[in-house]
């Protein structure tokens, strides 16, 4: 017998021999079933792995993220073999699992469309029903290029030249499919339930637009019918929010063909964005921030110093000026940093809050652009805190109230996650293990909940990353919070200390909003293009019942913007059952419609997008009641 301790801190005691199946068995028989890979000593495994004394193990579900990560990389494997099995001239790539599914990338001349999904889902289940067994084996480097070579499989031997000479270069088959891959996978495909391929699109071969162009399959797969159904018509829902669909319908922004991945704001997006703009200006004021800008366009030397040069380079776009290499700024933080040492500091100036709403420009592949979500151009909400160490606590806990304050106005919540030190870091141990400490005992002060994200900071020092979660339950990743002991290093910054000495300071650089375009993006489709009347581009629109009533509805139209509401007027010559379908697409909070009886009366019949048909009021309790929505954000 030999014992293992599971992760809830018991130990069972089983057969020598067993493995994760057995265990999952022996503890219920519903982990039994809906048990799909397993935690061994920290590292993620299939179910059919053998188990030995004082293993530490944790039996993964679907719900597990690890878990879903498994179920989908073998549904993956599931199509790419019926892939196989209907085209034969096809070349294999990659197969990952991602958020929500799945995807598997193809060389083949056959012109794949949606309307082959229905063929390739059958051929899945066929082999679903089939129950292959699914079993890893390994291969020397020699043997397994040579495997592959048999196959015809080109992408395949570039990925095993690729892997380091010790790499183990494991396989799993499926009947009569064999694919390279690390693995876990599930232990027979029968395990899988639930298909449903999504789309297809092109995908450069690595990611390199210079490699040949692949089709790329998009798929998902649950282990419930009734799960699957329920994400089906969650995208339905996110379809109709799509913030490029409802951005066009709206007239908030346009991409043109002449700007990939540069957007053009129309006028109403700049009312919405204007007034994001205001209110992340006074609350900023309001906490003691002062606000600078820096140039577009800095030469190398600088980029260098920075470490962007050597760490970012094939995300910036270059130009040479009077024969000097210069670039486009991807990030602010340099500028920063020249502005903090562009004179003497004394410990009694610091912390200096110094805020930057500054345009960055990256490069990103043109699969990647989405409407105002991946785009080249942006406006970044940037923000340099330089401090004494002692006041790195007191600094962080003030920066995760300030984004609590923002976030909460727009009715987001948010999950944290703490980001440690990458492989690609600099500077010192010591550095990284204060800074990272720091960061955890703000985030234990205020009593947060936050997960580690090991390994994911940024290369000069680890960070806080604030996930806003959308109406869909969707997260988005704004805001970010990266403790920096090195560029100060780097610029040579400095204050003089109590003792008259020069000392380093210590840097915060954050994010709330993160992309202001993004973050754009994100609350049309939280919103669904019905924003708060605070930010409504459109507050209020006015429609008289006929061109008789243009001259006191005009009048009305004049009040309100007295009191500083944005307010239109459809005076055209359309019925007002027309003109109200129409106020009602634009999602405008409130209509007010007046005719005859208005007139004569002095009042409205108004309507809200929230209530409907409210009556009639006088124009003075509407201008109260907007104004008082406007003041308290509701």
């Amino acid at each position: 017998m030999i014992k293992v301790k599971l992760n809830n801190g018991a130990v069972k005691e089983i057969q020598r021999g067993e493995n994760l199946t057995t265990l999952a068995k022996c503890i219920s028989g519903r982990l039994y079933k809906e048990a799909v890979a397993g935690e061994v000593n920290g590292k993620v495994v299939g179910l059919t792995t053998e188990l030995h004394d004082g293993d530490e193990v944790n039996i993964l579900k679907f719900e597990d993220e690890k878990g879903a990560e498994v179920y989908r990389h073998t549904a993956a494997h599931i199509m790419a073999y019926a892939v196989k099995r209907l085209y034969k001239d096809v070349k294999l790539a990659i197969g990952p699992s991602i958020e929500n599914g799945f995807y598997y990338d193809f060389d083949m001349d056959y012109k794949l469309s949606e309307n082959d999904f229905n063929k390739i889902e059958e051929e899945m289940k066929k082999i679903i029903k089939e129950a292959h067994p699914i079993e890893r084996f390994e291969l020397k480097r020699e043997e397994a290029i040579k495997y592959m070579e048999e196959k015809g499989e080109k992408y395949k031997i570039e990925l095993i030249n690729d892997l380091p000479e010790d790499e183990i270069i494991s396989f799993y088959r499926m009947g009569d499919f064999v694919d390279l891959c690390a693995g876990p996978h599930l232990a027979n495909t029968k395990m899988v339930k639930a298909i449903k391929l999504m789309s297809v699109a092109g995908a450069y071969w690595r990611g390199d637009e210079k490699r040949e162009m692949l089709k790329r399959i998009y798929a998902t797969a649950f282990p419930k019918q009734s799960m699957l159904q329920d994400y089906l018509e969650f995208i339905e829902e996110a379809k109709r929010r799509d913030h490029r669909k409802l951005g066009k319908e709206l007239k908030l922004f346009a991409i043109m063909d002449e700007g990939p991945g540069f957007p053009f704001i129309l006028p109403k997006g700049m009312i919405l964005k204007n007034k994001i703009i205001d209110f992340w200006k006074k609350i900023h004021e309001k906490c003691g921030y002062v606000e600078v800008e820096t140039p577009i366009i800095l030469n190398r030397h600088l980029w260098e110093t920075s470490g962007h040069w050597d760490h970012y380079r094939e995300n910036m776009y270059a130009l040479k000026i009077d024969d000097e290499d210069y670039a486009i700024k991807p990030m602010n933080c340099p500028g920063g940093m020249l502005i903090y040492r562009s004179e003497v500091h004394s410990y009694r100036d610091l912390p200096i809050r110094s805020a930057e709403l500054g345009r960055v420009h990256r490069h990103e592949l043109s699969g990647a652009l989405h409407g105002l979500m991946r785009v080249r151009s942006f406006v970044q909400d940037d923000a340099h805190i330089f401090m004494l160490p002692e006041q790195i606590k007191d600094e962080i806990v003030g920066v995760i109230e300030l984004i609590d304050e923002i976030y909460s106005a727009f009715g987001f919540q948010y999950n944290i996650k703490l980001s440690t030190r990458p492989d690609d870091s600099i500077g010192s141990i010591e550095d990284w293990n204060m800074a990272e400490s720091a960061l955890k005992e703000a985030l234990d002060h205020i009593g947060k909940e936050y997960v580690i994200n090991e390994g994911d900071g940024a290369f000069y020092g680890p960070k806080i990353d604030f996930d806003l979660k959308d109406s869909l339950g969707r997260t988005w990743q704004c805001g970010t919070i990266q403790l920096d002991f090195q560029l100060p290093q780097r610029f040579d910054l400095s204050y003089i200390g109590k003792d008259g000495e020069k000392h380093k300071p210590i840097v915060i650089h954050r994010a709330i909003l993160g992309s202001l375009e993004r973050f754009m993006g994100i609350l049309i489709e939280h919103f669904e293009g019905k924003f708060p009347a605070w930010i409504a581009p459109v507050q209020v629109k006015v429609l008289p019942i006929s061109d008789k009533y243009n001259e006191y509805c005009n009048s009305i139209v004049d009040r309100l913007k007295e009191s500083g509401i944005r307010v239109e007027i459809d005076s055209r010559a359309e019925k007002i059952g027309y003109k109200i379908r129409e106020a009602r697409n634009e999602r405008v909070p409130y209509i007010i419609i007046a005719g005859e009886k208005e007139a004569q009366d002095g009042v409205v019949s108004l309507r809200s997008r929230e209530n409907g048909d409210e009556g009639n009021v006088s124009i003075e309790q509407f201008i109260d009641r907007i104004l008082q929505d406007i003041e308290k954000k509701r």
